[in-house]
């Protein structure tokens, strides 16, 4: 049965799907290109219900993704003219039950600076004449000596606000696409496996909230399918999967693709749940999140969700994961490290460092899925992030009290960290002149969203490491938990200057009006 596909196994497959390269020649062009006309019944076809994405675009290489409905071999055809003029296809793996008959596939050695135009298309396994209609999808490669435009948020589908046709869908990701970035970083979130989507909610005013529901939506999700059910359902507007087929992704994970708040080995009681074994849910919930995002498997470390992009001489972005290798959730006031303070872990803390110290690039981004200096409660007593209430760096900002003192004593220039979780947006810049912990350099922080959830916050500032807001978007003593119809929906973006390396950011609401922008000046060696 598919829910007992190891993860391992389906991305040893998965990493199967570079393909190999087929010239116009080579391949049998004349029954692919008459294959509409064969076919008598669309039923035959195999579908592609959900659209393609692009993602995890590196230097010269990018992933493409899509998703059909019967045993068939994903081919992708691609060219620099929206034409298709001069096309290079590749054929890919076959998509399978085990798979969720979703399948991915490398486009490597691609031109640098150039508009890239793809289709997608399945070719039936039993029946080689038969293919599906083709998805067409777009993306820009790596830019050679110009400016680089890109967004990032956080928090799709959450607190019960799902897809609301009456509202316009999820039409935070139409407004992000308009603006044509080069890619969008997503915060975490992505989905939210533990809250149900019901069909009304009511609203302050006594309108209704009208929600596009499934049964895989209707509960928590605890199957393999139930988890899957949750990516296919942000896949049902017409929104994302527009967005999708524009901007490649770069997306990590927080709590919510799991349940809320969770860590390695929780113990829960939540009577809404008949498992109860958190590693069982942990390894469906991670099968389903790296089955429908396209992310690019490492051939050494193929689960890891943490990892590296260059984009360019001027940036490098840093991806982390801080859900898979944390301590429990605690009082968080440990004077020493320990495997109970960990939150990046040590392997990935080494390797963080390694990546800032070994790049060349002007910028440094680090795609963090939680902010440092905001207070996240996790209970009466725990905490959620790092922050643990004023004072010295203790517990879990023992790891960041590291981090940030090897970056000044190797005097890494432009750090900049970009986050959501917290359901607003938020500009802070941290301040060693004002913290508790004071061995580091002033860096800034940006934390955006949510995309399609609940507007919450603002939270409290924890002094350790002296952040101060320089701008928020919800004020003290809002209500929590608004619609996305109240407008509150925030979204980042970050353009870089290709003569003048300044970083510009900008954090806009769900109409695109920017409401904060800061210029970044580089520092320099010089």
């Amino acid at each position: 049965m598919s829910q007992q596909l190891s993860r391992r196994h389906f991305i040893k497959m998965s990493l199967a799907t570079t393909g190999a390269i087929i010239t116009e020649n080579a391949f049998n062009y004349k029954a692919f290109a008459q294959a509409p006309g064969v076919i008598t019944s669309s039923k035959r076809r195999p579908q592609i219900p959900y659209g393609v994405m692009s993602g995890d675009i590196n230097n010269n290489s990018a992933i493409i993704w899509s998703k059909t409905n019967k045993p068939a071999q994903m081919i992708v055809e691609y060219s620099t003219n929206e034409l298709f003029r001069n096309i290079r296809k590749i054929i890919g793996a076959i998509a399978t039950e085990k798979t969720d008959f979703t399948a991915r596939l490398n486009l490597s050695n691609l031109p640098q600076g150039q508009q890239i135009f793809y289709r997608v298309l399945f070719q039936d396994v039993q029946d080689k004449n038969i293919f599906s209609k083709p998805e067409i999808g777009s993306f820009r490669t790596v830019p050679n000596n110009k400016d680089i435009l890109f967004a990032w948020s956080g928090d799709t589908a959450g607190q019960g606000w799902g897809i609301n046709s009456d509202f316009g869908g999820m039409k935070i990701y139409e407004t992000i696409r308009k603006l044509q970035p080069d890619f969008f970083i997503h915060s975490g979130d992505t989905i939210y496996a533990d809250v149900p989507i019901e069909a009304e909610v009511k609203l302050d005013d006594g309108k209704i909230w009208r929600n596009i529901t499934t049964p895989e939506k209707s509960k928590v999700a605890e199957t393999l399918k139930e988890f899957r059910g949750n990516y296919i359902y942000n896949l049902l507007d017409e929104n994302v999967r527009r967005f999708n087929a524009e901007v490649p992704q770069l997306i990590q994970w927080d709590d919510h693709e799991v349940r809320n708040n969770w860590y390695p080995g929780q113990i829960f009681d939540d009577k809404r749940y008949q498992v109860k074994d958190m590693s069982l849910l942990i390894k469906r919930a991670k099968q389903a999140f790296l089955e429908y995002t396209p992310i690019r498997f490492d051939a050494n470390d193929p689960e890891r969700i943490y990892r590296a992009f260059n984009y360019g001489s001027l940036l490098d972005i840093l991806m982390l994961d801080e859900r898979s290798y944390r301590g429990a959730n605690s009082p968080n006031r440990q004077s020493v490290e320990s495997k109970d303070t960990a939150f990046f872990a040590t392997p990935q803390l080494q390797w963080l460092k390694q990546k800032l110290l070994n790049s060349k690039a002007t910028w440094k981004v680090i795609a963090s899925d939680m902010p440092i200096g905001l207070i996240v409660p996790d209970g009466k007593i725990n905490f959620e992030n790092f922050s643990n209430g004023d004072g010295p760096a203790l517990g879990r900002e023992l790891e960041v009290a590291d981090l940030l003192q090897f970056i000044k004593q190797r005097n890494i220039q432009n750090v900049v960290w970009l986050t959501a979780d917290v359901h607003y947006a938020a500009a802070h810049y941290y301040n060693p002149n004002k913290a508790q912990y004071k061995n580091f350099k002033p860096f800034w922080e940006f934390v955006a969203g949510p995309l399609n959830s609940g507007t919450f916050g603002p939270n409290k500032l924890d002094n350790t490491f002296g952040p101060e807001v320089k701008y928020q978007s919800v004020s003290a003593g809002i209500k929590q938990n608004q619609a996305p119809s109240e407008g509150l929906q925030f979204f980042g973006t970050v353009k870089i200057g290709a003569d003048s390396k300044v970083m510009t950011v900008g954090l806009h609401n769900i109409e695109g009006t920017k409401l904060y922008s800061v210029d970044l000046q580089p520092e320099s060696n010089g």
